[in-house]
């Protein structure tokens, strides 16, 4: 678990958001130890909203932003149904072209790289497309967080 600063517009428990690291606002900012300590490119849950704290200015955030306490999460994805258990490990099918499809934020989920081997934590069953643009046979599953 980690302490950092969010806006306030996401911060309550169970909100979930991929970190993208350092935005051109974040220059001079008295704050950035306490901001900028999550790893960029990775999904994140709001596990508490620290109580009693005060909201901080932000050039980034308009409402400003609060202390919460956050964890990696898992992230569901669609991934070659030949390698689908639960407990195994498997990289994403590769990108698609099809940003149309039902299927697209599954087989290019934010808060996972194409290049990344990850734990199948869960079997979810059909993707929502009903055909694959690129005749990939694909299952949908939870990943866990690449570092576990």
């Amino acid at each position: 678990m980690s302490l950092t600063l969010l806006g306030t517009h996401i911060a309550e428990t169970g909100a979930e958001f991929v970190y993208r690291g350092e935005a051109a606002g974040c220059e001079g900012c008295p704050y950035r130890k306490q901001c900028l300590n999550l790893d960029s490119g990775t999904r994140y849950a709001v596990t508490d909203v620290r109580e009693g704290g005060e909201v901080l200015d932000c050039a980034v955030h308009e409402e400003g932003v609060v202390a919460v306490d956050v964890e990696t999460t898992a992230v569901e994805a669609n991934v070659p149904s030949k390698a689908a258990y639960a407990g195994s490990r498997v990289s994403l099918a590769g990108t698609c072209p099809h940003t149309e499809c039902p299927s697209h934020p599954l087989c290019e989920p934010l808060g996972a790289d194409m290049d990344t081997e990850y734990r199948i934590v869960e079997i979810l069953g059909d993707p929502p497309h009903d055909v694959c643009h690129l005749n990939r046979s694909l299952t949908r599953v939870k990943l866990a967080p690449a570092n576990r």
